[in-house]
Formats: C-alpha cells, sequence, structure tokens
C-alpha cells in the first residue's frame, strides 16, 4: 500500500516542497531511502522505527521504500522524520492515508517519539503561504516562528502519539486551535550604550558618520585603546528595524538554526564578530547545500572584523562582492544561491606589528618596512571598499576618572536618523538610499562644495598625495557630515571633517 505525506526541504534561505511516498510490500523487512539523501535522513530510518515502537504502535514486518520527491534536488536535514513515520502509519494501516493529505509535516523525531525542533520553519510557512497550503504540522519548540506567518495554520505538537490523535479525532483539532499571529513587537533594548565610553569623542564622532551614510570604517589604534568597546555598541546608534527587515534577518537566522522560540523575532540589529582564523566558507556562506555565513547573518547590522590583518587572505577578498552588491552568489553545480549581505563592515587592526606606532607612552621599534608589510596584507581592492579609517588612541588617565556621563546612544541615533531620512529624499529615484552607495554620476550630482571646501579639497590633494580614490570618497564622507548638520550644501567645515577621516592616506602614505 502507498501512502503520501507532504514537507518541506530548504535550499539556501528558499523552502521548496517535497513530497514523501511511502511504499509497503511483501518481502523481507527492510527500509530503503531514495531520492537524493544525505546522511542525516538515511539515519532516520533508525529513528522512526525506535519512535514508531516506543509511542504505541507497531512496526512492519515489510519491505519499506521511502522515496523524497523531487528526486533530482539533495535534501538534507532530519527535519522529515515525522512525515516519514506518518507515511509508514499510514501505508500499513495503523492510520488512514486520507487524514495525510491536507496537511504538511516537519520534526525531528528522538526514539522515545518526542518531536525536536528544526530549523526554517519561518522560511518554510512563508513558502507555504505563497503555494496556498495552509495547515503547518511541526514541533511545538517552533511554534514562535509559524505564528509570525500570516494566514497560517500551525499545529504545534510533542510526539508522534499527539500527532496521531489530533489528525484521527476531530475534537481535539478544535482543542488545539491554530495560534493566531501575535502583536509582533520588535526588542529594541540594549545591554550597552555609549554613554559608558570613556573619551574617544573623535572615534565616537567617526562612528556616527560611518552609520548615518552606511560607510565601512577601519579603526587603528593600540591594544587596549577601545576598539572592540566602541564597535560593540554601533548597532544602538543604528535606526531601529522596520518589520520587514526583522522578518528578513530572522528568516535568515531561522535557516541557519540560530534562531530562539522564546525570542523568534529578530528586534536588534545583528551583530556579527567572527574570529580571525574563519575559512572562507563560513564567512561568506557555502557547504553541499549552501547555508548563510557570517556575512548574511551580520544582514543589516555590523560585520566586525578584529585584527583584520590577521584574517587570511582568501576570506578577506571574498568580501570584495557583497560590499560592492550588498549580496553575495554562491554557485554549485546544480544551484546558484543568492544570500542578502548588506551590512557596515567594522574592521579594528594594530597599526604596527607592535601596535605601538600611535602610543604616546610607549616606542614603536618597527621598521617602516615591517609596518608596509604588515599593512600590506589588506589588500588595495579591499581597502578601496573602506570610506572611513580613523586613529583610536589610548584614553588618558583624567578621562578614566571623569565621572562626566557622556553622550548616550539614543540622542546619537536620532541624529543618525533625520541623516538617514535626508538620504532617502535624495536618492528616492536612484535606486540605492545610502550615501555610501554613490557612484561617479551621482557623486558629481549631489556632491556640490562651495568655493572655500573646493580650494581646501585641492590643497589636500596636494599636500597629502591624495589619490583619485581617496578624492572620491571624501566627498562621500563629506556630504554625510552636511547632511548630520542638515545642510544641502557641503561647506569647507565637512571636507575638513572628513580628510580628517583617511588615517591610512596621511599617517602612513609617505612610508619608505
Amino acid at each position: 500500500m502507498i501512502s503520501k505525506a507532504k514537507s518541506f526541504g530548504l535550499l539556501g534561505l528558499e523552502a521548496y516542497p517535497v513530497e514523501i511516498e511511502v511504499d509497503a510490500a511483501n518481502g523481507l523487512p527492510a527500509v530503503t531511502l531514495v531520492g537524493l539523501t544525505d546522511t542525516a535522513i538515511k539515519e532516520s530510518k533508525e529513528r522512526v522505527r525506535s519512535a514508531i515502537k516506543n509511542s504505541g504502535f507497531q512496526w512492519p514486518s515489510q519491505r519499506i521504500t521511502v522515496n523524497l520527491a523531487p528526486s533530482d534536488i539533495k535534501k538534507e536535514g532530519a527535519h522529515f522524520d515525522l512525515a516519514i513515520a506518518l507515511g509508514i502509519l499510514a501505508s500499513t494501516g495503523q492510520i488512514d492515508p486520507v487524514l495525510l493529505e491536507n496537511h504538511v509535516f516537519l520534526g525531528e523525531l528522538s526514539l522515545d517519539g518526542r518531536i525536536k525542533p528544526v530549523r526554517g520553519i519561518l522560511a518554510i510557512g512563508l513558502a507555504m503561504a505563497n503555494t496556498r497550503m495552509d495547515n503547518l504540522v511541526l514541533p511545538e519548540g517552533n511554534s514562535g516562528e509559524a505564528e509570525m506567518v500570516p494566514h497560517l495554520s500551525s499545529w504545534p505538537q510533542n510526539n508522534l502519539k499527539s500527532t496521531v490523535q489530533f489528525l484521527t479525532d476531530p475534537l481535539l483539532k478544535q482543542y488545539f486551535k491554530p495560534a493566531p499571529t501575535r502583536q509582533l513587537k520588535l526588542n529594541t533594548d540594549y545591554e550597552m550604550d555609549f554613554s559608558e565610553v570613556k573619551g574617544q569623542h573623535f572615534a565616537k564622532r567617526a562612528l556616527e558618520v560611518a552609520v548615518a551614510g552606511g560607510h565601512n570604517i577601519v579603526l587603528i589604534g593600540s591594544p587596549g585603546s577601545g576598539k572592540t568597546m566602541l564597535a560593540k555598541r554601533i548597532p544602538t546608534i543604528m535606526p531601529s528595524l522596520t518589520l520587514k527587515e526583522a522578518l528578513e534577518i530572522t528568516k535568515i537566522h531561522s535557516a541557519a538554526g540560530t534562531i530562539s522560540d522564546k525570542n523568534p523575532l529578530a528586534g536588534r540589529r545583528p551583530f556579527r564578530s567572527p574570529h580571525h582564523s574563519i575559512s572562507d566558507i563560513a564567512l561568506i556562506g557555502g557547504g553541499n547545500i549552501p547555508r548563510p555565513g557570517e556575512i548574511s547573518l551580520a544582514h543589516y547590522g555590523v560585520l566586525f572584523l578584529d585584527e583584520l590583518p590577521e584574517f587570511s587572505r582568501k576570506a578577506l577578498e571574498a568580501l570584495r562582492q557583497p560590499l560592492e552588491e550588498s549580496l553575495i552568489c554562491v554557485s554549485r553545480i546544480k544551484h546558484t544561491m543568492t544570500f542578502p549581505a548588506s551590512f557596515i563592515l567594522v574592521a579594528a587592526l594594530n597599526p604596527c606589528p607592535c601596535g605601538n606606532y600611535f602610543n604616546p607612552h610607549k616606542a614603536c621599534h618597527c621598521h617602516p618596512a615591517k609596518i608596509k608589510n604588515y599593512l600590506g596584507k589588506i589588500s588595495g581592492p579591499l581597502m578601496d571598499r573602506i570610506d572611513i579609517h580613523i586613529e583610536v588612541p589610548p584614553v588618558r588617565h583624567q578621562e578614566l576618572f571623569d565621572n562626566h556621563e557622556a553622550e548616550p546612544s539614543g540622542k546619537i541615533r536620532q541624529r543618525v536618523e533625520k541623516a538617514r531620512s535626508i538620504q532617502r529624499e535624495r536618492f528616492r529615484h536612484d535606486g540605492i538610499f545610502q550615501n555610501s552607495r554613490m557612484n561617479g554620476k551621482l557623486i558629481k550630482k549631489y556632491c556640490s562644495l562651495d568655493n572655500q571646501a573646493q580650494e581646501l579639497l585641492r590643497i589636500a590633494i596636494s599636500e597629502l598625495a591624495l589619490s583619485a580614490r581617496a578624492y572620491d570618497k571624501i566627498l562621500k564622507v563629506s556630504r554625510t557630515i552636511s547632511d548630520l548638520s542638515e545642510n544641502n550644501l557641503i561647506l569647507a567645515e565637512h571636507v575638513a571633517e572628513a580628510i580628517q577621516y583617511r588615517s591610512l592616506d596621511r599617517d602612513y602614505g609617505k612610508l619608505p
């Protein structure tokens, strides 16, 4: 007897329907799984066997063939367990196969029949809404994610036995009423705040400019100067998430399996800080069936790379496409998947191998050639995509003992949101929404300088030997500084500040 159960598989961030066909025929007792399955699915027959027995049902002494269609797509994960178990029960006459027709089943089975949470529920729920399927039987631990999908009837279950009772008893379907989509509230509270940072006024101002214009930034300073402390507080001054952005972030983290059912909706800007030993695949995403990497998990947030020169050259070069296009394409033989990757890159590095090049209290003994070699680990094309690089000096002792509370993140965020709204209005017909995304044509169109600003920029390029690349970066950053001051014209003071944010050009450009 053949039975069919519906489920879904994940391919990157997208879900696709999978039909699970089960045939119970006479022959030597065995279970065969077909349909391009991975190891986790092949091992499901042992989990399903134990779950069926321990839930009070009979394991058939027949030859069982399970087919996961479509057969030309590689499938992975243990979330097909529940559908396979129900298909076996239906094909052996222990439940009516008709009961499986109008439901989608997801869940990993324990040996005792309990249903464990799985990843990708939000992506699957959204795909179901597009295919007009509206009854999802899923683990109780994933109920929070399912509630975020409008018009989806989710039926959370604890174990295999309760699932069968739910399917066979019409009264239980009334008792287990689908959870209504609850009011989604974004949690915007952060444990950290810029008011806790002593001193570093120049660095905090530079970070405000970077966030306001979406500029990538590199922090250069001695160990212990506060680079990491500053970077961790950047999400607190970024504009609050919209519901659309929160759902997009949640979908990525759901597919990666990093969502908690207690907080199913991502309410804060992501902050990802991978270790410098990370591989390029873990950074950009990949695998046999590609999953999101750190750059996609940082979508709409911050990717912080501490000790930038210590990252592998291959990993750093992989950042070039997402920094340019805000997405990453991962190609495999049969599939090419695109993951979103719109983030602010914040990098930190020592000014020299010993770290004391900018330290007024400790002498640097590094040879200029050694310093150039150290900074040379970061390629030109990558630095091309970083608009701001600033020095972070050690905090002075008197600032550490200053009890005056610094400006809180909330006030900085208000200025950032005003600047962002100006940019959205400016670029409403240009397909971008941040100053950092301007190309040469848009720079010429929107970066108008007064006479004093033009003269100052001309002198800076001549005296500091700035490149044409640095010229464009200064104009973009000047435009953002002007937006923060709510000024349509870029003034000399805006250009002067932007020039100060080119430390690598100023202080390292003349090294022999």
